[in-house]
């Protein structure tokens, strides 16, 4: 027998719809490119969305259509995730950060067949339009006092678009497993991989966002992502925002610390999200000023493991509580967050962070379990190591074309290529992604705690450990840290460091001081490039 229920799609205009109605003087402000600080209100937005949808519609953009974006965090990005996805095409969200080629490559896979893109792209897709052959119209975010110089002839304006289309429109009636969003995700080898969200996945995926034991947002917050619209999709926050109706601030393409602060004040921010690098410019930013970020709340740190030594330097200079959470593109991407149960709290400090220290627990809707190399699931002890694999609602189920199909199990779940252990109380820990391990021994290391261990040295911004060729124990440790501004300090005073912090015998053999490490499209050390440089120079 079937319930008696409407059945009523989860579709993504119907968030922004209802943003409007019920929380339609709440704001969106962005910095934009131009320059000046834009903002106006989610029942505006949802005008100027209608009004794109409408110019889609006329440019002959159908249902299934890939329509790309190569753009920061703006009002106009934000209303693309609405329009494209309204009218039933698919909106391929393009990290500018790849390498050009494979820019070229992304759209060609994605056979994108319109690309708008901000100013800031103009010369890097005036070179790149012949290399993308599906694309057939090219359309600039800005206003036709700012085209950029080098863009491909017969450019469309964004802003003339909006102006001469109708804000009248009706959502097509839509299947909500139908695609609505294309995200490549550059944490594989080889060719980026395509994740293709549908819209009940991200409706779903954003209800859970909201909650409590989530990002815990509602009408009364003002969020602030510090990860950008191409990157799996800000974390979903231009969709969780207006789901509750909170504020939404769009920091444009300025992620630097004073950037930040000053959008935070200025906004009163009580939500923060980004990787760990960005936080050490917020905190560095704050260090040399004085400044005071007195609104913000909560602040979700992902993308990388977050030491404690940042965890720390987040909760004691802003008072905000510090949420770690693991998640990838392919997961939409959160897939668990660290919250405390009721039990925790009588926590000392260092239980606490210890605590924070682990990943953090299941969300409703996310299976975890961790898989033995004999390929029997192991138990949630704290101990046992295994790969983890995930499977739920917002999880993919397959990359785009089918590529890379071996990380998607006969039994239905998702190889996520990472290692760890799950405890009794369920609170997820990575120990390294499987292509970073350290096997020393025959047993492993784990880079996660040797860059914990020595980041808790106050000299120490960045660290990245590696593992090195060994004549007797295959792979030996090597520890890369970067410095604080104004830091000083002896190598062998942070190896030193590290030994009364980890086994004997993880001890690093070399810890190395450098200027810089090197850091990918979504704000991650690149390790590969590490050990290729180290390789190269052997």
């Amino acid at each position: 027998m079937l319930a008696l229920m409407m059945d009523r799609a989860l579709s993504l205009p119907s968030i922004l719809e209802y943003a409007a109605t019920y929380h339609g003087d709440r704001e969106v402000v962005t910095r934009t490119l131009e320059g000046p600080i834009h903002r106006y209100t989610y029942a505006e937005a949802l005008k100027r969305a209608k009004r794109m949808a409408n110019a889609l519609t006329a440019l002959g953009v159908k249902p299934g259509d890939r329509v790309a974006t190569l753009a920061w965090s703006t009002y106009r990005h934000f209303e693309l995730y609405y329009a494209v996805s309204g009218i039933g095409a698919i909106l391929h969200t393009i990290n500018p950060r790849l390498h050009p080629d494979q820019v070229a490559w992304v759209a060609n896979h994605a056979e994108d067949s319109i690309l708008l893109f901000d100013l800031s792209f103009g010369e890097l897709v005036g070179e790149l339009a012949a290399k993308m052959t599906t694309v057939k119209t090219f359309v600039a975010m800005t206003d036709r006092e700012h085209l950029p110089k080098g863009r491909p002839a017969g450019t469309l304006v964004y802003e003339e678009l909006i102006a001469k289309s109708s804000p009248d429109f009706d959502w097509p009636e839509l299947d909500e497993r139908q695609a609505s969003g294309l995200c490549y995700t550059s944490g594989t080898t080889g060719n980026p991989k395509g994740v293709l969200y549908g819209h009940r996945s991200t409706v779903l995926h954003a209800m859970a966002l909201v909650a409590p034991d989530a990002f815990d947002l509602s009408a009364r917050d003002t969020v602030l992502p510090c990860a950008q619209m191409y990157h799996a999709n800000a974390w979903c926050t231009p969709y969780a925002a207006p789901l509750v109706g909170a504020k939404l601030v769009l920091p444009g393409r300025q992620l630097d610390g004073p950037a930040i602060c000053e959008l935070a004040v200025a906004e009163q921010v009580t939500f923060l999200l980004g990787v760990p690098t960005i936080w050490v410019g917020v905190l560095d930013h704050l260090d040399q000023t004085g400044q005071k970020l007195t609104t913000v709340r909560n602040v979700a740190v992902g993308g990388s493991a977050p030491t404690a030594t940042l965890m720390r330097r987040v909760e004691d200079q802003l008072g905000a509580t510090v949420r770690q959470i693991w998640g990838m593109t392919e997961t939409s991407p959160m897939g668990v967050i660290n919250t405390p149960l009721s039990r925790h709290a009588a926590e000392d400090t260092d239980a606490a962070y210890a605590r924070k220290l682990k990943q953090g627990r299941g969300m409703f809707g996310v299976d975890l379990r961790i898989m033995g190399d004999d390929g029997v699931v192991q138990p949630r002890d704290g101990v046992s190591v295994g790969a983890l694999q995930v499977r739920g609602p917002w999880v993919s189920s397959a990359y785009y074309k089918n590529d890379g199909a071996a990380v998607f199990l006969e039994d239905g779940w998702f190889d996520t290529g990472d290692i760890a252990t799950i405890d009794p109380e369920g609170y997820l820990r990575l120990t390294d992604r499987a292509k970073d391990v350290i096997k020393s021994g025959g047993e492993w290391i784990s880079t996660l705690d040797l860059e914990d261990a020595v980041s808790s040295h106050p000299a120490v911004a960045l660290a990245a450990a590696i593992g090195v060729p060994h004549p007797k124990w295959d792979e030996r440790p090597l520890l890369l840290v970067t410095l604080r501004p104004g830091q000083s300090v002896d190598p062998e005073v942070l190896k030193a460091h590290v030994a009364e912090r980890v086994a004997k015998w993880w001890t690093p053999d070399e810890v190395r001081i450098v200027d810089e490490l090197p850091i990918g499209p979504t704000g991650k050390v690149l390790k590969r490039e590490l050990r290729d440089r180290l390789a190269a120079s052997s």
